[in-house]
This record gives C-alpha cells, structure tokens and sequence, in this order.
C-alpha cells in the first residue's frame, strides 16, 4: 500500500484514460472491491461536471493517507458551490435522468464531501475510506 503519495491529472474528454489511472492509484493505496468500485465512478461523475458543467476544464489531484484515499476536483470555471451538495436531483423536471443525480450519488458513496471556492475555481473534495462506512 502506497501512503502519503499525490498525484494529479487534468481533466479531459477521454475519460476511459483517468479512470485507468485513478484506478491504478486507488488499487496501489489499498482500495479493493466495492470501494475501489465507487472510487472509479465517484471520479467518472466529477470529471463529468467539470466536462458538461464546468467548461473551463480541470484537474483531478489524488491522495492517500493511513485512512483511505482522497481526490480534490478542480473545476476552473468554478461552477459549483456548497450549497449544489444539498440539491436533491428532481427525476420528474423533464432534464433527463441524469440531471442532478451525479452529485447525490457521489454525497452517498464517499465518506467525505465538500466543495470551497477558491479563486475563481471550485474544487470538489472526495474522501473514500478504504472500509465502507455501516449503513442502517
């Protein structure tokens, strides 16, 4: 298990591309299973809003500690906001399945969650334990 290692990629159209890289690295922290599973699409829905929402582009920066692995989302158009965490997706507004589910989704597989604005930008940081949390 690799610790207190940092990377960063930037966040482009080929996607397929990060999350073999991404998964590498989750692998190499320790990650396995179903965590290493929601790691891959925690990543896939954020570099997805930077691509569709963002449009300035963006960078994915990964790290691991003893706990479990952490990725920062960059999104340089800035975005999103804390307050897009505690929108509920609206299935029956007419956007589309989609609309809003990627940031719900991501709130439930990651054990942390926030997003701060910084300069312009937004960085969305995810933090996965390598142990799933309990569920009621």
């Amino acid at each position: 298990m690799i610790s207190e290692f940092r990377l960063q990629w930037p966040i482009t159209g080929d996607l397929a591309a990060l999350r073999e890289c991404v998964h590498a690295f989750g692998f190499g922290a320790g990650l396995t299973g179903q965590r290493l599973q929601d790691l891959m699409f925690v990543t896939n829905e954020a570099a997805t809003n930077v691509l569709q929402h963002g449009g300035a582009g963006g960078a994915l920066i990964a790290w691991s500690d003893d706990v479990g692995v952490c990725l920062e989302v960059v999104d340089a158009a800035g975005a999103l906001s804390e307050a897009d965490l505690s929108l509920e997706p609206d299935l029956a507004a007419g956007h589309g399945v989609g609309y809003g589910v990627g940031l719900w989704l991501i709130r439930r597989l990651c054990d942390e969650v926030s997003i701060e604005g910084v300069a312009g930008s937004a960085r969305l940081r995810l933090r996965l334990h390598r142990q799933a949390r309990a569920t009621a």
